[in-house]
């Protein structure tokens, strides 16, 4: 999984850095609030795990922000504050789970591979993106009128709205898609993109995938 770590304590940041890998997660690491928002909007991450007290930007702010703008990534925050009020702010604020300080690291690693789990077989069954509604379970796109889809046109379709506006690489798609699939390349990352382009065109719909073959892709309305 990739994950955005932002945490502005360098010994619990260094820590929980060293331990991502070993787990097989990678990422980035932030000290700020602020970095968290002008990350997420240019980057695609499974999770981001958000210190609530930080400086120039706090955790809770940044979170306001990545939600008011659409941003649908699942956030961990951590804090040193462990009054309900606190955790019921966090949720409210569209938080998906928390962790007081001081937490375990295993309780944390092993949240992190539950997670993981769930992205590897996420399948919306509805999904709606500019004049887009996608129905997973009847693998059909609709807007002015309606398709189907293949399997792999499903999950690359969620993966591009999920990250809706964020250029996107290929080998990230790739990933996404055909998780562990050894015969699958880049080259099928393009055919399906265009696939997907010429699906679009024929329901009528205004959203479009940009992006040249091996480059990055992002999905507008």
């Amino acid at each position: 999984m990739k994950i955005l770590l932002a945490e502005d304590e360098a010994q619990l940041a260094r820590v929980l850095k060293l331990a991502m890998p070993s787990s097989g997660d990678q990422g980035d690491a932030v000290a700020n609030g602020q970095k968290v928002v002008d990350l997420a909007a240019a980057n695609a991450y499974d999770v981001m795990i958000l210190d609530i007290m930080m400086p120039v930007k706090s955790g809770l702010d940044a979170l306001r922000e990545l939600r008011a703008r659409g941003d649908r990534t699942y956030v961990i925050m951590l804090t040193a504050m462990a009054e309900e009020d606190d955790r019921v702010t966090g949720l409210d604020t569209g938080a998906d789970d928390y962790l007081t300080k001081p937490f375990s690291l295993k309780e944390l690693l092993a949240r992190l591979r539950s997670l993981e789990r769930r992205v590897k077989n996420y399948d919306d069954q509805d999904l709606a993106f500019a004049d887009l509604h996608l129905n997973s379970d009847e693998q059909v796109l609709e807007s002015h009128n309606s398709i189907s889809l293949s399997r792999e046109e499903i999950k690359m379709l969620q993966y591009l709205i999920h990250n809706a506006g964020k250029e996107l690489p290929a080998v990230d798609i790739l990933q996404r898609v055909w998780d562990g699939d050894q015969d699958a390349d880049e080259e099928n990352v393009w055919i399906n993109i265009s696939y997907l382009r010429h699906k679009l065109q024929s329901i009528q719909s205004t959203a479009k995938i940009v992006g040249e073959k091996g480059g990055l892709y992002v999905l507008k309305g």
